[in-house]
């Protein structure tokens, strides 16, 4: 059997081929897995619950399953993490708030259910800022999580833990989900890969205290090291189902890993270095912009454009207008219940959203349908549009940065990711690869944003990529 050290930066598709050949068993890659949890999750805070007994009992039947022969579930045998914010059944559920610190899911949500169908074994509960409030991670729960390629750092959020823990080896998959960018926020910040997909494309329904049922910006999504784990984990979370929420594509997903293979010869790409006059820290403008020119190396065109879909203030404002009166709307009992045992940031979008007047409300869903069409039309004529995914790499944790470039930011918790959010708004696919190295050695992303419910192009660019620009070989000191 491979060294243990090099199974934990085996990509999940690789281990789940040694299995089947029995090579190595679903057993010893959970034990391996929890293994490096305990060894490594005081470091970073990577785990809210870890269910060791669980996990073992179902690497064991994993296991048997394979020594009778039986067919196997393309995850198989593969130990993966479920965000706090989605639920499994009979385990722990905190969605980051401490008035919930002893609440237990009833059961699986959708996305835990077709993971465990695909034969992944579930090994713990991933940390996330309250109820995935901020791109932070920060809650009342215990301390921040922590970046492993300096931890003194952020590593981003919602799915913050979710990006620090693939990061540093604990699993190769990992279960996230994106309101505003909390699938590509940590993965820039922690330099592995993660796509958001388009807006009804991976079905949800609701498990326990969920503050963002019933869907509105918030997608399930697979965050990994490897592009074509990504894919394949995709694949296991979309399509239709009879208990889906309202907004579910009904269409069956097309194949995401045979679209892997595709390249980019004659896409059409555009280059946006900053939305339309967003403040950016210049060495994020130029890492990111040379790792666009990797695409017309490899046959697409790139093109410098001036997107811009509002004035960024604007834009921003709508988002939280809806955003805002979403959480009031779900968990606004929890101001008047337990306000001492909320986060500051947690009141303040709470108190924000009681605030909202139904003509604000109005007037921001009639811009959010102009923004739409504004994105629709740009796919028209562009393929794919590329941005950093960050406008800086990790920042110290409890700093967020107040100035970018220079410039003041629309808002202190949110003025780090103004690429992130356009884009739920816009219900498109989008993808965060690794692009490079700041100076100080902090990890930067790229933006990979397809036209609506075009996964598969966003996947074969980012595979593209993947190939003429390989990251897989950095990894953080320590781990």
């Amino acid at each position: 059997m491979a060294g243990t050290d090099q199974l934990a930066w085996t990509p999940a598709h690789v281990l789940r081929g040694m299995v089947a050949r029995k090579e190595v068993s679903p057993v010893a890659l959970t034990e391996l897995a929890l293994r490096r949890i305990e060894a490594h999750n005081s470091k970073l805070n990577a785990f809210l619950t870890v269910i060791p007994d669980q996990a073992t009992d179902a690497a064991r039947k994993a296991e048997q399953a394979v020594m009778r022969g039986e067919p196997l579930g393309p995850l198989h045998g593969i130990p993966v993490s479920i965000k706090d914010l989605e639920g499994v059944a009979g385990v722990r559920q905190t969605n980051g708030c401490l008035v919930y610190k002893d609440n237990v899911s009833p059961a699986d949500s959708l996305a835990t259910e077709r993971l465990r169908a695909a034969g992944a074994i579930v090994v713990g509960k991933t940390n996330t800022s309250e109820f995935g409030h901020i791109g932070t991670n920060e809650n009342r729960l215990g301390d921040a999580c922590r970046n492993p390629w300096n931890t003194e750092c952020t590593s981003g959020a919602s799915s913050g833990v979710a990006g620090s823990s693939v990061a540093a080896g604990m699993t190769a998959i990992a279960q996230g989900s994106d309101g505003g960018g909390s699938i590509r926020i940590p993965s820039g910040i922690c330099g592995i890969y993660g796509i958001k997909p388009s807006q009804g494309r991976v079905p949800r329904r609701a498990s326990g205290i969920d503050s963002w049922h019933p869907v509105n910006f918030s997608n399930v999504g697979p965050m990994t090291r490897d592009v074509r784990d990504a894919a394949i984990m995709l694949q296991v979370l979309a399509g239709p189902a009879a208990d889906a929420e309202a907004g579910t594509m009904e269409a069956a997903p097309p194949d995401y890993v045979a679209a892997l293979g595709r390249g980019v010869r004659g896409l059409r790409m555009a280059w946006s270095p900053d939305i339309g006059g967003v403040p950016v820290d210049p060495e994020v403008v130029e890492i990111a912009g040379k790792a666009a020119q990797a695409f017309a190396e490899a046959g697409a065109t790139v093109d410098r454009v001036d997107f811009k879909i509002d004035d960024p203030q604007a834009a921003f404002d709508n988002f939280q207008v809806i955003y805002r009166s979403r959480a009031y709307a779900v968990n606004g009992h929890l101001l008047r219940e337990h306000r001492d045992k909320l986060t500051d940031y947690f009141i303040e979008g709470l108190e924000g959203g009681r605030s909202m007047t139904a003509e604000q409300l109005y007037d921001a869903y009639s811009n959010l349908s102009r923004y739409r069409a504004y994105v629709r039309a740009f796919f028209e004529k562009w393929d794919v549009l590329l941005t950093p995914t960050l406008a800086v790499p990790a920042f110290p944790i409890n700093k967020h940065p107040e100035k970018v470039g220079g410039k003041p930011v629309p808002h202190r918790l949110w003025g780090f990711t103004p690429f992130t959010y356009p884009f739920n708004m816009a219900m498109s696919p989008a993808a965060s690869a690794p692009a490079g190295f700041s100076r100080g050695g902090l990890p930067i992303g790229l933006h990979i944003i397809g036209r609506y419910g075009d996964e598969e192009t966003v996947l074969a660019a980012s595979a593209a990529f993947e190939k003429a620009r390989p990251w897989a070989q950095h990894r953080p000191k320590g781990f």
